[in-house]
C-alpha cells in the first residue's frame, strides 16, 4: 500500500513539534510492516543539499515561503500546491495531519478532488476558533473536508467534540487514534544531581517560564539540582532567560535550543522528571518520549495524557503554575517514589501507546476505506 503522509513543516529545529513526529513514526511503522509510505512538507533550514529522506523515509521538502504574518499558517510553497495534484494521485492512501494552513488545506482538497482514499488526523490543532481566519478557512474548506474524509482521527473526547463543533454535527466516519511511541532502551538508573527537564517548544501556551519558577522550591530541598530548558523558540526564549537572571539562576540552568531526537533522547536518559507545564495540551509526543524510556512525568490536570500518568502512577498532574508542578517534582525526586514511577511509566508506555496497538488500528482504517 503506497500511503502519502502529508504534514505542514519539518526543520533541523522540529519546529513544527509534534505532528512531524506521529507522522514519521507512523510512516516509518508501515515501511517495518512492508507498506510504501513516504512524508510531504515544507522545509526550512536545511544546508544544501536537502535531504530526500527523514529518519529512513522518503520525504519530498519543499522550500518554505512565508506569504502572510501569521506563522506556519502563513506558509507555503508554490512548487508544492503545483505537484499535490500528482502526488496524491500517486497515493493508495493520502493521510493529512491537517491544520489551517496553506500546505495540509490544499493537499487534502487535491486528494478530496482526485476521489482518493482521504484520512485526517488533526492533532487538535483544528478547534472551535473565533480567529476570522479560521472562521473563512472552515467555510471555505475545512468543513468541507471534515465531512468529505474517508476517516477523521481524533486523540480525546474533548477533540471528537471540537471537530462536531466546527463542522455542526457529529462527524460520522471518526476514529479514536492514540499518538503512540516506539519502544526504546531503558534509562539508566539516575545518577548524580537531580536533573529536571523540559522539552518542547518555547511557547506560551506550553508556559515555560512555570517550569523556571518552580525552580527555587525544588533547589531549597536540592540545591545541587540541574534544570534544562530545551526546545525551539516560538515568543518565550527572552522571557525564560530574564526569569532565570531574575531568579539568579543561571548556574543552575541549561538552554540549549532544540534538539535532534538522538540529543532528546540523550537528556532524557539523565533526566530524573520530565515537566510539562503546559495547559490544554491534547496528546504530547515529547512526554510519551519520556514514558516510554521510563523518566517519570509532571503534567498539568488539562493535558490529554493526566489521567493515564496518575492512574498508572507514572508521574503527577497538577494544577497550573509553579508551585504544583515544583511540590510534584520534590515528589518525584524521592529515590523510591522515582524507581516505582520509572516502572509505571514504561510499562503504561508499553502497554497503551505502542506502536504495534496504533498502527494495528490504522491498518484497519486503512483497510476499510480502501475497500
Amino acid at each position: 500500500m503506497r500511503v502519502l503522509h502529508a504534514v505542514t513543516l519539518h526543520s533541523p529545529s522540529h519546529a513544527f513539534g509534534g505532528p512531524v513526529r506521529v507522522a514519521l513514526n507512523l510512516a516509518k511503522g508501515l515501511r517495518e510492516r512492508g507498506h510504501e509510505a513516504g512524508l510531504l512538507a515544507l522545509g526550512e533550514g536545511f544546508p544544501d543539499p536537502w535531504p530526500t529522506s527523514v529518519e529512513g523515509v522518503p520525504a519530498k521538502l519543499y522550500p518554505a515561503r512565508r506569504i502572510l504574518p501569521l506563522g506556519f499558517s502563513g506558509m507555503t510553497s508554490p512548487a508544492l500546491l503545483a505537484s499535490a495534484g500528482r502526488l496524491v494521485r500517486d497515493a493508495d492512501v493520502v493521510h493529512v495531519h491537517l491544520a489551517r494552513d496553506l500546505v495540509t488545506l490544499p493537499v487534502a482538497l487535491a486528494a478530496l478532488r482526485a476521489g482518493k482514499p482521504l484520512v485526517l488526523q488533526t492533532h487538535g490543532m483544528v478547534d472551535p476558533s473565533r480567529r476570522l481566519l479560521a472562521k473563512v478557512l472552515d467555510a471555505v474548506a475545512v468543513r468541507r473536508l471534515l465531512r468529505g474524509a474517508d476517516a477523521v482521527l481524533y486523540l480525546t473526547p474533548h477533540e471528537r467534540e471540537g471537530l462536531d463543533a466546527v463542522v455542526g454535527a457529529p462527524l460520522a466516519r471518526a476514529v479514536r487514534l492514540v499518538n503512540g511511541t516506539p519502544a526504546q532502551d531503558e534509562r539508566p538508573a539516575p545518577a548524580g544531581p537531580p536533573r529536571i527537564l523540559y522539552s518542547a517548544r518555547l511557547q506560551a501556551r506550553k508556559r515555560p517560564v512555570d517550569f523556571v519558577d518552580a525552580a527555587p522550591a525544588v533547589l531549597a530541598a536540592h540545591p545541587d539540582a540541574e534544570f534544562v530548558v530545551a526546545g525551539p523558540d516560538e515568543g518565550e526564549l527572552a522571557a525564560v532567560r530574564a526569569r532565570i537572571t531574575e531568579l539568579g539562576l543561571t548556574s543552575r540552568f541549561t538552554v540549549p535550543g532544540a534538539l535532534s531526537t538522538a540529543e532528546v533522547l540523550t537528556e532524557l536518559g539523565r533526566a530524573h522528571v520530565y515537566v510539562l507545564p503546559s495547559v490544554d495540551e491534547p496528546f504530547p509526543m515529547s512526554v510519551l518520549e519520556a514514558l516510554s524510556v521510563g523518566v517519570p512525568s509532571v503534567v498539568t490536570h488539562s493535558n490529554g495524557l493526566a489521567r493515564d500518568i496518575a492512574g498508572a502512577g507514572a508521574g503527577r498532574a497538577v494544577a497550573p503554575g509553579p508551585a504544583g508542578v515544583a511540590e510534584a517534582v520534590l515528589a518525584l525526586l524521592e529515590p523510591q517514589a522515582n524507581a516505582t514511577a520509572s516502572r509505571a511509566a514504561r510499562e503504561l508506555a508499553a502497554e497503551s501507546f505502542s506502536m504495534d496497538a496504533v498502527l494495528d488500528t490504522l491498518l484497519g482504517v486503512y483497510g476499510r476505506i480502501t475497500r
